[in-house]
């Protein structure tokens, strides 16, 4: 095989891992050319070459003035072929945090044995039928254990079938954002003791007016809400209802979510504070202050669980930094003790991380 067409099954290879981990996903564009170009480091006559092929093959289609897409019908029924390795992990992951995914993903790799385990990523968006999707669909496909991210985990779900099919095949489920009351093993970060650190310094800088914004369709959220209140309570500080603002996990990633977020704080003229429930829900209360022409922390102070940008120490944020890594990597470790021990019950394989608090700036003393 020639330069060029080693270099054309490179970006082919690489196109088709990009098809099967957004198969299941709302998300059927492609990257452009040009970012074909840069990311695999090609002419744009190899990316042309290969994604010729994958049009002959009816994996994508082209729009002319738009760019290319996947062809559902076609690559949904693909078989996902097994490459040399024994063992197949499929990562199923909701995939709107892409910071919070590509930590995951290497810590997952770090630990998984080099040239034994095939890694096999899908995205679900955060969507029951994605996932309905995917499950029913891999299951078929002699993996042998499954990482997986679940969908809004506070909620009756309605794939629990699906688990339990993977369950009575004996192949191990390993969670780390999981489902209230399923006893599937999992990987989380005590999401109480996080929140009762970070209110409490909240409080001891006499803050009393603390509002909060969660995602009421996340279990691991509601979880911290828990510990708001708590950590309040425990103080003698009144948790106000009207100081609470519940939003389903998928809106703050859309666009206008800052002007909801800026008439929740105009409704409340005595707030001096602000808990965000994650990385996205801080940026959004970020943009809403400057909106109002607010400033952090001398109009509102503010604290983030869950802080996934790198930038926590520039950014001033008083926060918990998301130990996706570390998740991943215990996650990881854990799947594959099951597997050896061909165990899909949780015998003692969940881990509780301790939370990781950053103090920096974004807290005033009242």
């Amino acid at each position: 095989m020639g330069a060029s067409n080693k270099k054309s099954e490179q970006v082919y290879r690489w196109v088709i891992r990009y098809i099967d981990e957004n198969k299941f996903s709302g998300n059927l564009k492609l990257p452009s050319e040009n970012t074909l170009c840069r990311t695999l480091a090609v002419s744009r006559e190899t990316v042309r070459t290969a994604l010729e092929r994958l049009m002959q093959e009816g994996y994508v289609y082209k729009v002319k003035g738009s760019g290319t897409y996947i062809n559902k019908e076609a690559v949904l029924p693909r078989t996902l072929n097994a490459g040399k390795a024994p063992c197949k992990i499929g990562l199923i992951l909701q995939g709107q945090d892409k910071n919070v995914n590509s930590d995951l993903i290497k810590g997952v790799k770090s630990t998984l044995p080099g040239g034994q385990v095939e890694l096999c990523v899908f995205v679900t968006d955060n969507k029951f039928a994605n996932e309905r999707r995917c499950l029913q669909t891999v299951v078929n496909q002699n993996f042998q254990g499954f990482i997986i991210d679940g969908v809004k985990s506070s909620l009756l779900h309605p794939n629990l079938d699906c688990y339990h099919q993977i369950s009575r095949r004996r192949i191990p489920i390993i969670f780390y954002n999981y489902y209230k009351n399923t006893r599937y093993p999992r990987v989380t970060v005590n999401d109480l003791k996080c929140a009762n650190r970070l209110v409490d310094l909240l409080l001891q800088a006499g803050h009393r007016h603390i509002a909060g914004i969660f995602s009421y369709d996340d279990y691991q959220s509601v979880e911290k809400f828990h510990g708001m209140a708590a950590a309040m309570q425990r103080r003698g500080v009144e948790l106000q209802d009207d100081y609470i603002r519940w939003c389903a996990s998928g809106e703050i990633f859309g666009h206008g979510e800052s002007r909801c977020v800026e008439k929740f704080l105009k409704g409340l003229p005595r707030c001096t504070a602000v808990v965000c429930c994650n990385n996205a829900i801080y940026r959004t209360v970020r943009n809403a202050l400057k909106k109002m022409g607010k400033r952090v922390p001398e109009d509102y102070s503010l604290v983030c669980f869950d802080y996934s940008d790198g930038d926590w120490e520039q950014e001033g944020i008083t926060c918990s930094i998301y130990q996706s890594y570390q998740m991943g990597q215990c996650a990881a470790s854990r799947l594959m003790k099951m597997i050896q021990q061909r165990e899909c019950e949780d015998r003692e394989y969940s881990y509780v991380l301790e939370p990781e608090i950053y103090v920096g700036r974004s807290v005033r003393q009242l």
